[in-house]
């Protein structure tokens, strides 16, 4: 008999052992953040559990009534944080709570419930109390707001019809600045569009056309101008069209940057531009005198490179009636 009496009583005692082992390392609290308050006033209460992240803490129930009248106004889902410290978790809960009985008022206690294996443990919070005052009411001045209003904050909508006021306002002030310095200036309110930069060829084979139609290596004084002038055409074309600095540069540095991209033109387009930048620097530089027949083929040449090297827009360039065409002088 003796010896079944002390079984149970050492099982108990294990059993008791064991909840407090079960219990180490978590901690349950319940923090208000005012304990003196006005009627009607809302409060903040704060359920919070520190516990290892490999234990289980079921939160408590909540209605919308505490004891003691006590009403919850709203609750927040619960938030986790990870404390650095030995794999602590901390949960927290909040609660939006009220009280309209004027008076000392007292949270209860909330009980949490600790899950481990088949084991289960309760762990309750320490009871909190706050004080609500009630308002003195002057009786000589008849009813009066416990509270008073909330002022609700302007919405976009309400706000919309000043700022398109505004906006409206300023843009018909700045159409008027800009009307009156565009009459000063004599020019029109509204200006017309840039027009759309040529393409390169469009450009160049303009400039040739003039070159062809001026003649001018039919006066010899002139010869070193027409030279020049056909010279500059190709050279501020090869500037947009394949971004070679051909103004800057003298004609061997030319000729040398289209040897180093060989894929950049044929090798005949190759052939005419350098004849052409060679004859020319003759002319320029040497006082070459060059036959009738190096006139004509120079601006042949000028005429071909720049057709064989073009790029056209297909959707909007017409085709040069021109190309292909033998260039002659007469």
């Amino acid at each position: 008999m003796k010896s079944l009496k002390l079984s149970l009583l050492i099982i108990c005692l294990s059993g008791l052992i064991h909840s407090s082992l079960l219990a180490q390392g978590i901690k349950v609290k319940a923090v208000i953040d005012s304990t003196h308050v006005l009627i009607g006033d809302q409060l903040n209460l704060r359920l919070e559990v520190e516990q290892p992240a490999d234990f289980k803490v079921e939160f408590p129930l909540i209605s919308d009534t505490l004891d003691n009248g006590i009403e919850v106004m709203a609750q927040s889902p619960l938030d986790t944080f990870k404390l650095d410290e030995k794999e602590q978790l901390k949960i927290i809960k909040n609660l939006t709570i009220t009280s309209f009985d004027t008076g000392r008022n007292v949270v209860p206690a909330f009980k949490f419930k600790l899950v481990q294996n088949t084991m289960q443990q309760d762990l309750e919070t320490l009871p909190a109390e706050f004080f609500v005052h009630g308002m003195e009411i002057d009786t000589t001045k008849g009813p009066t707001d416990i509270k008073q209003p909330y002022g609700a904050p302007v919405t976009l909508a309400e706000a919309s019809p000043y700022i398109l006021g505004a906006i409206l306002i300023l843009a018909i002030v700045f159409f008027i600045f800009y009307y009156l310095q565009r009459r000063k200036k004599n020019k029109p309110v509204f200006g017309k569009p840039a027009k759309p930069k040529e393409a390169p060829h469009v450009v160049a084979l303009r400039e040739l056309e003039h070159i062809r139609e001026s003649k001018l290596w039919l006066e010899p004084d002139k010869i070193k101008l027409f030279y020049s002038e056909l010279s500059d055409t190709l050279r501020i074309y090869i500037k947009e069209r394949f971004a070679i600095d051909a103004p800057e540069y003298t004609s061997d540095e030319t000729i040398q940057a289209f040897s180093k991209q060989k894929n950049l033109i044929s090798e005949k387009s190759f052939t005419q531009l350098k004849e052409i930048l060679k004859l020319s620097d003759l002319v320029k530089f040497a006082k070459y005198q060059p036959l009738p027949d190096d006139h004509n083929l120079s601006l042949m040449n000028a005429f071909f490179f720049v057709n064989e090297t073009k790029i056209e827009d297909r959707k909007t360039e017409v085709k040069d009636e021109r190309e292909g065409e033998e260039v002659e002088l007469k």
